[in-house]
């Protein structure tokens, strides 16, 4: 399998995935995913028997975007691609696919000039898994932030671009 981009066509099994796991991500509309789509720099799904199984969004510094962890990083930093959101079907995990699309995007990072991949995963409350498949990836802790009315927090995370990836 090979992520792809991300189309209209593919809109409706992206908005169930979404909704599916919107307990580690924030809630997303059609419309929404719309302006997200016009505006993301990587946009890629995993399509497996005619399905959308997982599905990557990223995001590169200087975007109109208004997450507040996006933003936090792009006060800070002036290259990166943000990771805003990677999700796998329950019955497709376990196989790679998130690895796969983390491998495509520093690839693509790589190809477009940029120097860091950042990203942010909940320690509050904790994501062990999240924190787990990041650190694989190289990724370390720059900062943190309470987000959602202070209900949870977030580790702000940074990886370089260049460096050897997880197969």
């Amino acid at each position: 399998m090979t992520p792809i981009p991300a189309g209209p066509q593919h809109f409706e099994p992206i908005l169930a995935l979404n909704e599916a796991a919107v307990h580690a991500l924030s809630p997303l509309t059609r419309v929404r995913l719309e302006h997200v789509h016009a505006h993301a720099a990587r946009h890629t799904v995993v399509v497996d028997a005619h399905r959308v199984v997982a599905f990557l969004l990223a995001f590169a510094s200087g975007a109109p975007y208004d997450s507040v962890n996006y933003r936090w990083f792009d006060r800070r930093w002036a290259d990166f691609l943000y990771v805003d959101r990677v999700v796998v079907a329950p019955e497709a995990q376990r196989r790679g696919l998130a690895a796969l699309l983390y491998r495509d995007l520093f690839a693509a990072a790589a190809e477009r000039g940029f120097a860091q991949v950042v990203c942010e995963f909940d320690v509050d409350p904790p994501n062990p898994a999240s924190q787990a498949f990041h650190r694989r990836f190289g990724f370390v802790e720059v900062g943190r932030q309470r987000i959602a009315g202070g209900r949870k927090q977030v580790s702000l995370q940074r990886a370089p671009v260049g460096g050897p990836l997880p197969s």
